[in-house]
């Protein structure tokens, strides 16, 4: 299964759609660049529905995690919503809860944003 993700805009956030398996930082070097281009045009707050993203190894957690720093380092959140079950028992096993914001759902998601 690959990976592949679909992206709506919002005046002031980026809702991204994660769908597949994240697995490999090549792979995800096209939703590296969408990210990097949002923050040069001033927006770095995005929130990423999960639902369809099956699965997640070491690699797609250190891709969240550069996502993550690039976000806060310009005043920006990224915040992760709608996490299936074995998603959600990986981040909290490996502790990344204590740095992800999760939420339930998108209105949610939406809130935990720092939007003006």
């Amino acid at each position: 299964m690959k990976f592949e993700f679909e992206i709506k805009e919002h005046k002031n956030y980026v809702d991204i759609k994660l769908s597949g398996e994240l697995i490999d930082k090549l792979q995800a070097q096209p939703l590296l660049e969408k990210i990097d281009e949002y923050i040069q045009s001033n927006i770095s707050n995005f929130i990423f529905d999960m639902h369809d993203l099956k699965y997640l190894n070491s690699s797609g957690l250190n891709i969240l995690i550069q996502i993550f720093t690039k976000a806060r380092n310009n005043n920006g959140e990224a915040v992760l919503y709608k996490l299936n079950k074995k998603i959600n028992e990986l981040i909290l096993i490996t502790k990344l809860h204590t740095i992800f914001k999760i939420a339930e759902n998108q209105k949610e998601a939406i809130s935990f944003l720092n939007i003006k």
